[in-house]
């Protein structure tokens, strides 16, 4: 069968495991001979993987002359996810308390249906909170399989928020129960009105 071939994120990993290996500095020349041969990186990628990393911080680069030497040492790079993980969760944490705003001010729409206007806003920025979220997953993900410690202050922020979004999991739910037992609605007028999915249920 075909050997399948390394992911985008694969090849960063190993391009970073030849600079905290050696613990050298080199030259894209370089970098295109090593990264085939030692770490399965094909040479036509070289550059577009190496730039990625330059783009995040996790490489540094500088001309000397008429070349372009590249480096990246690990305490360095630990820093720099480190950084970048305390500013993904301050963003979680943000996103959080504007979802908590959120859910309170769809419980006080409720009480008035007549203000569909508001409620359909509302619901607008929701969604958008969801796209954000999912948002900062992926960036999170980017950052997985660079380091331990960072996997598992991740693991435990993910964690957090899970739990966070099915406790307001729940809280739909039970304003759901509330409507339909103050008002007589069926479950999928609830759901049309309010622009909640048929498959919204909590996050594994």
């Amino acid at each position: 069968s075909k050997k399948k071939g390394l992911s985008f994120e694969e090849k960063r990993v190993r391009m970073m495991e030849i600079f905290f290996e050696t613990k050298d500095v080199f030259q894209l020349k370089d970098i295109e001979k090593i990264a085939p041969k030692e770490k399965g990186i094909t040479s036509m990628s070289v550059k577009e993987i190496l730039q990625s990393l330059v783009d995040d911080g996790m490489v540094d680069t500088d001309r000397i002359g008429t070349s372009n030497y590249f480096w990246a040492f690990p305490s360095k790079a630990l820093h720099a996810r480190k950084r970048k993980l305390e500013e993904l969760e301050s963003q979680f944490a943000e996103s959080s308390q504007k979802k908590e705003a959120l859910q309170k001010s769809i419980e006080k729409a409720k009480t008035g249906r007549e203000d569909t206007a508001e409620r359909a806003a509302l619901m607008e920025e929701l969604a958008a909170l969801r796209q954000k979220k999912e948002q900062l997953k992926a960036e999170i993900d980017k950052y997985r399989e660079c380091d331990p410690d960072v996997i598992e202050e991740m693991r435990q922020t993910s964690k957090v928020a899970k739990e966070a979004a099915n406790r307001w999991t729940d809280n739909i739910f039970s304003i759901k129960s509330w409507a339909k037992r103050k008002f007589g609605f069926e479950e999928s007028r609830i759901d049309k009105s309010f622009g909640i999915p048929e498959d919204f249920d909590y996050i594994d």
